[in-house]
């Protein structure tokens, strides 16, 4: 098979050859990962191929293959046919099916492929006999140096109807190196292998510390793309290789379960369409602050994974009723939304009501209530629990849901890290944080007595690991020894202090209760004691809600230092107008007072928030702050993620530099977005929040 391309490995290539059949595995188990046109693949049990097996087959029957060294190469290759077609018609052990489909079929395919395998790179056959016998000192294990596997593709968008894009994969570990054999295969069974598409990947170690890695065609002129399962040759090269070389050379291990593995991935993917389409309207109508292409597809993403696995407990377990659901702390409110719209009865419960939630319509049922672990919030007829980003309640759920019944199940995606009555605090230093926190609710998980399943998702965050507890590791009678575990655990872990519950402001129906140590409870009510629900209103920690005599204070002294620096900042600007110098932030924290400083402490973000929200004033690039200079295009971009400002926002505000830099503003009236003097200002008719949405709208209806 001719080389088409090679490139080489970085160093001494310490991690291979060991790291090629990771990166190898990557590309063969989640090409999405690279291919973003790929939902993912379904792969077939990886089956070897023993060595002496083969061998006896080449090297035994010699009516088969006796007269292949006198032959001519032409009838030599009709030998080896012969050779080959004794091998699939013979013993059956040998080359085992490799795929799920009848054995007649999968021989089918085997006979096919590797027939024409044959008939254009002779080598692969040949380097059978060639290899030579197994080692003395080799194991069995190591005997078994081929292996055959078949994936087939599942395409985000599904393109080709009933026929199935599929690969067989012949893998070598003798001559490192592993083909790749594209067929399709119809609704009926029938097989056609796309034959200008073999390709081989092929690990060389060329040098005493230098290796490369190759990529053969068989047929480079009869390459087909497709964009899709079958990429150009020209990505092969540029994107794929490298991106093999660079896995290769790291060859890490993930700490976490690849994407969609408790998923039949090719029901995903169409349920995923299918939702995406139905739902994507809510993206141009979304009225909160949040991103709405961010949170609408993150939220159907995540609903098309609990649909799916429903789906296949019901199948597993011979449901005909829809499974009902409660989303514990569900924010906005579209995971509950969407799943109800689908036929599951439910519920969604959040301590503050948001503005979308009046958008759903009465089939969506939204309750606004603080929720404290007790006796009060179980639920013994409900399913499943949902925690989708629940905070503080993350590590309650798996409880909660243990506690309402020995048959509820749950879903928790973790986000921010809390233990059950404070923030989670580290105890491992080899571990990231993220995977110590999951590992965190996976002990909790399993002390409630869950057989706990963990896996990661498709969503647009960088926290998709969720774990999902469907069956128990105890018996229903012994829920009392159960439940005794899953409360010393708790107790375990209560502050010392002894904490007790924030009271809610919210006016809950009766049945909801909120306890302490001095009210009149029983005894097994009060086991949330010392949990701290959020407040119902949200507390806005963004500079925002500062007093405006204090940050116009905090600006003009900044400033005024700024403009009275008389070095040059390192720009070059020969203008007249007075730009001023450039301070780093720390050194602007020198400036204030400790008692300006501590309140903005409590802020998120502090000084730097600050400065960057009066943008009009200041540029803050690289730790460094500077005036702003509303002449210069670089430096009056003020952030080219920020929506258009509408036009009724203009003149709407005074101009800072208008009114306090010594020079006046350096823009002419009709140029400045801000007003000059009061004769210049228009009133604002709305407020700023409904402005900002105002354009929100009109940049997704653009």
């Amino acid at each position: 098979m001719p080389k088409l391309f090679d490139i080489k490995f970085p160093g001494a290539g310490k991690t291979l050859p060991e790291g090629f059949w990771s990166a190898v595995d990557v590309w063969i188990k989640k090409p999405h990962v690279v291919n973003k046109r790929l939902c993912g693949v379904t792969e077939t049990e990886s089956r070897a191929v023993d060595r002496e097996a083969l061998l006896f087959l080449l090297d035994g029957p010699q009516h088969v293959l006796s007269s292949i060294s006198s032959r001519p190469e032409t009838d030599s290759r009709a030998m080896d046919r012969e050779a080959l077609l004794f091998l699939l018609d013979g013993p059956q052990h040998v080359l085992s099916s490799i795929s799920s489909r009848p054995e007649t079929d999968s021989r089918a395919v085997d006979r096919e492929a590797l027939l024409f395998l044959l008939d254009g790179p002779q080598h692969v056959l040949s380097s059978i006999s060639c290899s030579g016998r197994a080692s003395p000192g080799q194991t069995h294990e190591q005997e078994k140096h081929w292996s055959f596997s078949v994936r087939t593709f599942i395409p985000k968008v599904t393109r080709y109807g009933t026929l199935l894009q599929k690969e067989i994969i012949f893998k070598d570990f003798d001559r490192q190196q592993v083909t790749f054999l594209p067929f399709e295969e119809d609704s009926e069974g029938k097989v056609s292998l796309k034959r200008g598409n073999i390709y081989q990947l092929q690990l060389l170690h060329q040098d005493c510390e230098e290796w490369a890695l190759e990529l053969h065609v068989l047929d480079s002129d009869a390459w087909f793309s497709d964009g899709v399962a079958y990429p150009n040759l020209t990505w092969l090269s540029t994107d794929l290789l490298p991106k093999l070389v660079r896995w290769a050379t790291e060859c890490k291990s993930s700490e976490f379960r690849s994407t969609l593995s408790l998923l039949p991935v090719e029901k995903y993917s169409v349920m995923y369409q299918q939702l995406k389409e139905k739902y994507k309207a809510m993206v141009k109508v979304w009225p909160e602050v949040t991103d709405p292409e961010k949170f609408v597809y993150e939220d159907v993403a995540i609903a098309t994974y609990l649909l799916v696995l429903w789906a296949e407990e019901r199948a597993e377990k011979n449901l005909n009723a829809r499974q009902s659901f409660v989303d514990l702390g569900c924010g906005n409110g579209l995971l509950v939304h969407i799943l109800s719209n689908e036929g599951h009865p439910g519920k969604g419960i959040d301590v503050r009501k948001r503005k979308i939630w009046d958008m759903y319509g009465p089939q969506t049922v939204l309750e606004e209530k603080a929720i404290t672990p007790s006796e009060s919030f179980i639920f013994p007829v409900t399913d499943w629990l949902i925690g989708n980003h629940s905070d503080e309640l993350t590590p309650w759920i798996p409880v909660i849901a243990a506690r309402s019944s020995y048959s509820c199940r749950y879903f928790v995606l973790p986000c921010c890290f809390f233990d059950f009555y404070a923030k989670y605090q580290r105890r491992q230093c080899k571990k990231s944080q993220y995977k110590e926190y999951i590992d965190f609710i996976t002990e909790v998980s399993q002390v409630s007595g869950f057989n706990t399943e963990e896996d990661c998702l498709r969503i647009p965050s960088t926290k998709r690991v969720c774990l999902v507890g469907q069956s128990r590791n105890y018996q229903l009678s012994e829920e009392a020894e159960a439940e005794q575990r899953r409360a010393h655990y708790i107790q375990s872990r209560q502050p010392s202090s002894g904490a007790t519950v924030q009271r809610s402001e919210i006016g809950n129906s009766v049945d909801c209760f909120h306890g302490n140590r001095d009210t009149d409870k029983s005894p097994d009510s009060s086991w949330g004691e010392g949990f701290q629900p959020r407040d119902r209103v949200e507390t806005v920690r963004n500079c925002a809600a500062l007093p405006r005599d204090f940050v116009d204070g905090v600006v003009l002294q900044v400033a005024n230092v700024l403009l009275g620096m008389t070095e040059d900042d390192g720009r070059g600007s020969s203008s007249d107008w007075n730009q001023g110098g450039s301070l780093s932030v720390s050194e602007v924290a020198g400036l204030l007072e400790q008692e300006t400083l501590q309140l903005l402490k409590n802020e998120c973000g502090g000084l730097q928030t600050l400065l960057k929200n009066n943008h009009q004033v200041f540029r803050v690039e690289g730790g460094r702050v500077y005036i702003r200079d509303w002449r210069n295009r670089k430096s009056s971009r003020v952030d080219t993620k920020r929506k258009p400002v509408a036009l009724g926002a203009l003149k709407t505000r005074p101009c800072w530099f208008y009114d306090h830099h010594p020079q006046r503003c350096p823009l002419q009236a009709q140029h400045c977005a801000f007003a000059h003097g009061s004769d210049d200002l228009r009133p604002s008719t709305r407020p700023l929040k409904k402005m900002k949405n105002d354009a929100l709208w009109l940049a997704h209806s653009s």
